[in-house]
């Protein structure tokens, strides 16, 4: 059984206002999430965690286009459900308010939201689903996804999903106490949570997978080569032709690739994804142990003029001023 805490120090529930797109995956111990910031705005993003006893519910929000990475930990699998409003896409296939994804335990989500993004997922032990199935003599009836899969859903029963953990997210939002000192309130949500995810999966067609392609072509495939490559090889620039060759594909190819799942171009978005890891090194640095030009050029910034504007532009303010920041033991 998810026992609520997961550790120590943690309760039932937290809400995290989250301005630092590299500091977005701190404080969370069931989604390893790495956020890149695709254009110049403030950034504003929101998490709320309720964890119950026997599974998590997880709202999301933010007001800016970014590219998340996310992978469940703990052997939890999740559904993912999306507001009225939200935009984007999750491994390069659009999301809309009537599709749900189920992800099983592990495996790698790339979204890539717009403003106004908002959604709620739903995460379980593997074994306790396994349990509900075999209680219900529905193993046959209901599988448990295999990687990522999309399961078109009534549009009426996934707007109820919605709503539902909405209201459990504002009400342990409203009085915490009531989730963090109560076990059978836990409990009895964690009933009704179970109750109306299942009652969601009736109404809904067959799981697909979702991603355009399954093979080593796959755009979602490309982009995530060619990014641990660029992450691999940080001293000097990195060409296109070199990203072109760690994917095994060609420049069309690379570009179709990265505008289908993240809407910008491979040199583009690289850069972007270097001054965020420039940003998290400097605000790891301790006083006086590094300089900014020093963590600009371990990322491949040789032109520290441009370098600077760039990175105000995405963060709104210097690299020398985050240096000098005092670090942020709560991880806001």
């Amino acid at each position: 059984m998810l026992k609520r805490g997961l550790g120590p120090d943690l309760p039932a529930v937290t809400v995290v206002e989250i301005d630092d797109p590299t500091r977005a995956g701190e404080g969370i111990e069931i989604v390893d999430l790495d956020v890149v910031q695709l254009a110049a705005a403030p950034f504003r993003a929101r998490r709320v965690v309720v964890r119950l006893d026997g599974g998590v519910v997880v709202h999301h929000s933010t007001n800016h286009r970014v590219r998340a990475r996310t992978k469940t930990q703990l052997g939890l699998v999740a559904f993912v459900t999306f507001g009225p409003e939200t935009k984007g896409t999750a491994n390069g296939i659009p999301i809309r308010p009537d599709l749900t994804l189920a992800v099983e335990a592990g495996t790698e989500v790339v979204f890539v939201p717009e403003s106004g993004y908002e959604s709620l997922a739903f995460l379980f032990p593997l074994e306790d689903l396994r349990e509900h199935l075999n209680a219900r003599r529905r193993e046959g009836e209901l599988r448990l996804p295999r990687g990522v899969e999309t399961l078109p859903t009534d549009a009426a029963m996934a707007r109820r999903l919605f709503d539902w953990g909405k209201r459990l997210v504002e009400a342990a939002e409203r009085q915490p106490a009531l989730f963090n000192d109560r076990l059978e309130a836990r409990v009895a949500a964690r009933v009704e949570m179970v109750e109306t995810l299942f009652s969601t999966l009736d109404a809904t067609g067959a799981m697909e997978p979702a991603r355009p392609a399954r093979g080593l072509r796959s755009p979602v495939l490309i982009v995530k080569k060619a990014e641990e490559y660029a992450l691999s090889h940080t001293h000097g620039q990195v060409h296109v032709g070199d990203l072109c060759r760690a994917a095994s594909v060609s420049e069309r190819t690379l570009q179709y690739a990265f505008k289908e799942v993240i809407g910008v171009t491979p040199v583009a978005y690289l850069i972007r994804l270097r001054l965020h890891r420039v940003r998290q090194a400097l605000l790891a640095a301790g006083r006086g142990s590094t300089t900014v030009s020093a963590v600009a050029l371990d990322w491949g910034f040789w032109h520290l003029g441009e370098f600077s504007r760039a990175y105000k532009e995405c963060f709104g303010e210097l690299p020398s001023e985050t240096l000098r920041r005092k670090p942020d033991p709560a991880g806001r």
